[in-house]
């Protein structure tokens, strides 16, 4: 598996057997000063009807969209969309956003999406054992570094990637992911967009990888 960070939330996941997800993409402009998503794809997840998270216009390829709670099964990878709020509030600030796992070369992954608030107990069940997180650490307008880190203990993942912070091309007004690393251990900050990943590499204890954005 190959994990392409594209930008904010957005991400190119590519299987063995070269089948595409898109995750959250993005429209670029104002505060985002990403480069506009040029991909095409077999599947999208859309967390929330936000415009940094559902262009899904952008992405070439007629893929199935998938924006709701619920189990499907696209081009034989299971997918689980997992009910949670854009905020901590029962989602009268921002709404909902859906959790979305999936199961690919025999890996779990698990993206975050904008999620707003602490994990409740049917979360942590929904999501089960999980290889790999896309997790949102900037706060504001998602869960902050102090919340991110509890979710990774409460989850116990192989890889944590963080995503949705300040990176000179995210102008929003919220945390780099300096906040999230500081007094962690086994960070491994990459000079490129991208990973590829077998699960006999999968590290024994938690492990942050720290990407570039492709655009």
């Amino acid at each position: 598996m190959r994990i392409k960070w594209l930008g904010l939330a957005s991400f190119l996941i590519t299987t063995d057997n070269g089948i595409r997800i898109v995750t959250d993409p993005y429209q670029t402009g104002g505060e985002l000063a990403y480069g506009e998503i040029r991909e095409s794809a077999d599947i999208v997840t859309v967390s929330h009807d936000h415009f940094d998270h559902n262009n899904v216009s952008v992405i070439q390829g007629n893929p199935r969209v998938l924006k709701k709670p619920g189990q499907f099964e696209v081009k034989g990878i299971g997918f689980q969309g997992i009910a949670s709020l854009h905020d901590d509030v029962g989602g009268r600030a921002r709404g909902k956003n859906t959790i979305f796992c999936f199961d690919v070369d025999g890996m779990r992954v698990c993206h975050f999406g904008d999620l707003g608030h602490e994990l409740r107990d049917e979360h942590i069940s929904g999501i089960g054992s999980v290889d790999i997180i896309l997790l949102p650490v900037g706060g504001v307008y998602t869960i902050d570094a102090k919340i991110a880190t509890m979710i990774c203990e409460q989850i116990k993942p192989k890889m944590v990637i963080p995503m949705h912070y300040r990176d000179g091309k995210c102008n929003f007004p919220v945390a780099t992911v300096d906040d999230f690393l500081k007094d962690k251990e086994n960070v491994r900050r990459l000079d490129t967009s991208h990973i590829e990943i077998q699960k006999e590499e999968l590290p024994g204890t938690t492990e942050i990888v720290v990407l570039k954005s492709a655009l």
